[in-house]
């Protein structure tokens, strides 16, 4: 991985700068366009369901979890198939 990249996003009205490797942003835009949002509002519900971690391990911990999910469901479809 490459160094960390930081981008500034509006959170409850509060601009809030947030530092992740490239590749998690791109994890992050994937899921954000998946889904039908932008990427503040994807942000914006994993803030939400954080609880006390920090933004950033939440937003990894959420990236591992959006490619694990869609590796499994490929798996399923190829099984299918």
């Amino acid at each position: 991985m490459t160094g960390l990249r930081k981008r500034s996003v509006n959170l409850v009205g509060h601009a809030t700068s947030l530092a992740l490797e490239p590749e998690f942003w791109a994890v992050l835009e994937a899921a954000a366009a998946a889904g039908g949002q932008s990427l503040a509002a994807l942000i914006q519900s994993v803030d939400r369901e954080r609880g006390e971690r920090p933004l950033a391990s939440a937003c990894r911990v959420f990236a591992l979890e959006h490619v694990a999910q869609t590796t499994a469901s490929g798996r399923a479809t190829r099984a299918i198939d």
